[in-house]
């Protein structure tokens, strides 16, 4: 399939965002200023307003992009999981290794969560974008909660579980641990978590 190189406005648009995802993950959007982001990308003030109405704009741009990223991650991710094996726990089950796997391949760790650092700093956002924010946890519960599903239809759980709280903890598991990795400057941490959650799923389906 023959891709369309990007024009050059694309490539401007491109380098903005990967410019304010890395600063604003490394210290919050309101520190994260229009003008550094002019200087670090080489343009005018008017070539960052030609792509973003504002600093929010800029802001709903950068949270559709995490989110469409992690939308092709995870489909990714479960395709090839169940490409390996049928039975919906143990592809699941695969799922999460490849997770973790993947998760043990950043060189430096993962860089953080768009969707946690808005979290922290929701109030300084239009209505819009904390819903697109909301939105986006919404979305993983019910990926989640979908697989779940067909698990429970072979395998019953051992315990009495709500599977929304079990699906949310997905996002518990490696938000949490991008917390941890950070705090202590320890990558393996975060991969540590998820194959910790791979273990609790194991048990909840299947038992000691």
């Amino acid at each position: 399939m023959h891709i369309q190189p990007l024009t050059k406005g694309e490539q401007t648009r491109h380098r903005i965002l990967d410019l304010a995802e890395k600063a604003i993950l490394q210290k919050g959007f309101a520190s994260t200023s229009i003008e550094e982001l002019i200087a670090a990308a080489g343009i005018t003030k008017s070539g960052f307003f030609y792509h973003f109405r504002d600093k929010n704009d800029l802001a709903r741009a950068l949270l559709a992009r995490y989110l469409e990223r992690d939308e092709v991650i995870f489909n990714d991710l479960f395709a090839r999981a169940d490409a390996l094996h049928e039975d919906p726990l143990h592809g699941f089950l695969v799922f999460l290794k490849l997770l973790a796997d993947l998760m043990s391949d950043l060189p430096n760790g993962h860089p953080g969560c768009v969707v946690a650092s808005y979290c922290y700093q929701d109030q300084l956002f239009s209505r819009d974008v904390r819903e697109m924010t909301a939105e986006g946890v919404r979305i993983w519960r019910a990926r989640f909660r979908q697989r779940l599903d067909r698990i429970v239809e072979k395998y019953p759980p051992k315990l009495d579980v709500d599977l929304d709280t079990v699906a949310h903890m997905v996002a518990v598991v490696i938000d949490g641990g991008i917390i941890l990795s950070k705090n202590l400057s320890e990558p393996r941490y975060l991969p540590q978590q998820v194959l910790m959650f791979r273990n609790f799923i194991r048990l909840l389906f299947l038992g000691p």
